[in-house]
């Protein structure tokens, strides 16, 4: 027996055995990473057309690309030889421990990709969210930040902020004006109504239409209470707001209509 040809038939069988393997996941790499681009190609063109955010779509793109190459990575090994049952449940312990290590941020990034995708606000829109009111000034895929009425920086997580109730001040582009007005019992009720409606029509940010309101409201303790409802653009609401409360007391006392007000009575005893 000839042991030069038994070592030369064994390495053949080797060669070509691993060769055709080797030779196998070239193939599937090429096709998959083919694959992979085409997918990510169509992706991109679905989020282009939903105008999403582009953070959202940069943080989607990237995740599914790391996850498809991953997927490759792991075929490509197993066409080669190599166990990859063990990889594969390597990877989900640690992505199991990571999740829950994380398990509070991946809730705000949830959040925020659900508010990326459903946009209930958008950059500049006056909203009221877990008890604060701003203007939206940032979505970021963890959390939003806003700019107060005081001009301070509000940051909610996207979690909570995607859980709860938000009101959307800005997305119907006009604004209803809830303001109250007590008079005294002695004032006459038609001429009220007629001076503060006067005040309303003649404000320039009040709209004409929807038409301004002014009702009775309450018969209180000391004072008859007048709903004025005026209607504006939502970004001329606090000017409203401050000028017609300013003007309508200008515009009562012109009238002679008296405002009342608490009044304290001192008793003295003499002794």
């Amino acid at each position: 027996m000839n042991l030069e040809n038994i070592d030369t038939e064994k390495w053949l069988e080797l060669a070509l055995e691993y060769g055709l393997k080797i030779l196998g996941a070239i193939v599937i790499w090429i096709i998959g990473s083919w694959v992979i681009k085409m997918i990510l190609k169509g992706l991109r063109k679905a989020l282009e057309k939903g105008d999403y955010d582009v953070s959202l779509k940069k943080f989607l793109l990237n995740l599914l690309k790391w996850i498809l190459k991953i997927v490759l990575i792991i075929v490509v090994l197993g066409t080669v030889g190599v166990e990859t049952t063990s990889f594969a449940a390597i990877l989900a312990a640690a992505g199991l421990a990571i999740g829950l290590a994380l398990q509070g941020s991946l809730g705000n990034f949830a959040g925020g990709v659900l508010i990326m995708i459903f946009k209930p606000f958008k950059i500049g829109d006056l909203i009221e969210a877990q008890g604060e009111l701003g203007v939206v000034k940032q979505i970021e895929i963890f959390t939003t930040k806003l700019t107060g009425l005081s001009n301070r920086e509000i940051i909610i997580p996207n979690g909570s902020l995607s859980n709860g109730n938000i009101i959307n001040y800005t997305t119907e582009g006009t604004r209803r004006v809830d303001l109250t007005f007590g008079v005294g019992y002695d004032s006459d009720i038609k001429k009220t109504k007629e001076v503060l409606m006067n005040v309303l029509k003649s404000h320039p940010k009040v709209l004409k239409e929807p038409v301004p309101t002014v009702n009775v409201s309450e018969l209180a303790d000391s004072s008859i209470n007048f709903a004025v409802r005026p209607w504006c653009n939502a970004e001329d609401y606090w000017a409203v707001y401050f000028g017609i409360t300013e003007e309508v007391k200008e515009a009562l006392d012109k009238a002679g209509i008296d405002i009342p007000y608490p009044h304290q009575v001192e008793i003295r005893k003499q002794g």
